[in-house]
């Protein structure tokens, strides 16, 4: 295992977080770390994102994981790295933005979807490569993948549920990122952070019960 991804392994879980504000953003992560989901991917949608960051991991220090997520620019990989950061995500794969995401020392997870597009990822060195929209293909395409790249550190966003996690992990993901079955938008607008809390929890269960067997 590398030691690079044995926290993101641990973590199992990544809530990819998209709120209106960056108050509501550090409630609804709130309400998912007493849920049980410490992996915490506070995406550049959310206004103020390296503010949220930073003031995370001021709270909850090494009891969560939180990196930056929908990384699009240099900028943005490093007001994220330093803010804290432990890992940057980007919806796709771009040599230059690649490199600046390495340059912080944070794991640097990277989108892909076709066979072209992960080995154009894997040249580039990324810690993990993100398949996106994972929805279109499902755990079955994530396994045909795990065939050419059996080596792949491959983390499936999108379409993740606690009813298919084991599923995904059963195909060879890494670790998973999951949005509005977990974050989901409409709790966050309406300040539900109960049913936020209700999501985590049973995320958490579905990623115990996978790893009991």
């Amino acid at each position: 295992m590398s030691d690079r991804l044995a926290r993101a392994r641990a973590t199992g879980v990544l809530a990819v977080l998209r709120a209106p504000s960056a108050d509501a953003a550090l409630h609804a992560a709130d309400a998912l770390i007493r849920g049980g989901v410490t992996g915490i991917e506070v995406t550049y949608s959310t206004p103020d994102a390296p503010a949220v960051i930073r003031e995370l991991i001021a709270r909850h220090g090494d009891g969560v994981y939180v990196g930056a997520g929908t990384v699009t620019t240099t900028a943005e990989a490093e007001a994220a790295a330093d803010a804290g950061a432990a890992f940057l995500v980007s919806p796709g794969t771009l040599p230059d933005l690649a490199a600046a995401m390495r340059a912080t020392g944070a794991v640097v997870m990277t989108g892909a979807l076709t066979p072209t597009e992960v080995m154009t990822a894997l040249r580039l060195d990324v810690d993990v490569v993100k398949l996106f929209p994972a929805s279109l293909g499902g755990p079955a395409y994530l396994g045909a993948l795990r065939g050419p790249f059996p080596q792949a550190p491959l983390m499936p966003t999108g379409g993740v549920t606690p009813d298919n996690l084991a599923d995904w992990f059963r195909a060879g993901a890494v670790a998973v990122g999951a949005g509005g079955d977990l974050a989901n938008g409409a709790s966050i607008a309406a300040g539900d952070w109960d049913d936020l809390e209700a999501r985590a929890r049973r995320f958490a269960s579905a990623l115990a019960a996978s790893r009991a067997g």
